[in-house]
């Protein structure tokens, strides 16, 4: 692709960095942006910048917030003894747009996954740990994608926490194995968070051939 332009070809190539864009669709919104009025550009950068320069993560769930705490969790109204596990932030905007799910969340920030090089070290499974170890939480709800990657995380926390009080749940499995959480459709997610079941049952029938 010949460019006639050194700052047309620089704006291709930093909007082609980013994840599912190729240069084809790169250039479509560069030249998109070049039409419009340079106050709407001039918005959009600044958004973004503002974006990237003040955002938290929530100190307690890690969800992304305005806030240290985000707005969840420091609703007094939401079930403050449920925890839903997830594995990214992506994962809690998909239940919350169910409308079924009062308690707070926990991002791990992936999951368990050896041959990416991505260890529990590397996801927030300490400070799980230590949410539940303050002994206010009743139930874990896990939500994490159904395939290997997502099992074995759960396989691996629920050992860490098996001298704990808690009663540990998984989402039932309306959602085919192998699936991926966030591109279930609502109906589906919002039956699989009703009717979940004791973690124990679901790697009990993992296991049996």
């Amino acid at each position: 692709m010949t460019f006639s332009s050194t700052l047309l070809e620089n704006a291709v190539e930093e909007f082609a960095k980013l994840p599912g864009i190729g240069r084809k669709t790169a250039l479509r919104l560069v030249l998109y942006l070049l039409k419009r009025d340079s106050g709407e550009v001039h918005l959009f950068s600044e958004t973004m910048v503002k974006l990237r320069d003040e955002i938290h993560f929530c100190s307690e769930c890690h969800n992304i917030s305005d806030e240290p705490i985000c707005h969840i969790c420091s609703d007094r109204a939401r079930k403050h003894d449920l925890i839903c596990v997830v594995e990214t932030i992506r994962d809690v905007i998909a239940i919350e747009s169910t409308q079924q799910y009062h308690g707070v969340y926990h991002v791990l920030g992936g999951v368990i996954s050896p041959l990416d090089g991505i260890g529990p070290e590397q996801l927030q499974i300490d400070s799980l740990i230590g949410r539940v170890q303050q002994g206010q939480t009743l139930e874990l709800l896990f939500a994490l994608s159904p395939n290997i990657q997502g099992d074995t995380t759960l396989f691996y926390i629920s050992k860490k926490l098996q001298n704990l009080p808690v009663k540990i749940t998984t989402i039932a499995r309306g959602i085919a194995f192998g699936g991926e959480l966030e591109y279930a459709d609502e109906l589906t997610l919002a039956r699989s968070i009703s009717n979940r079941m004791p973690v124990e049952n679901y790697l009990g029938n993992q296991i049996q051939p």
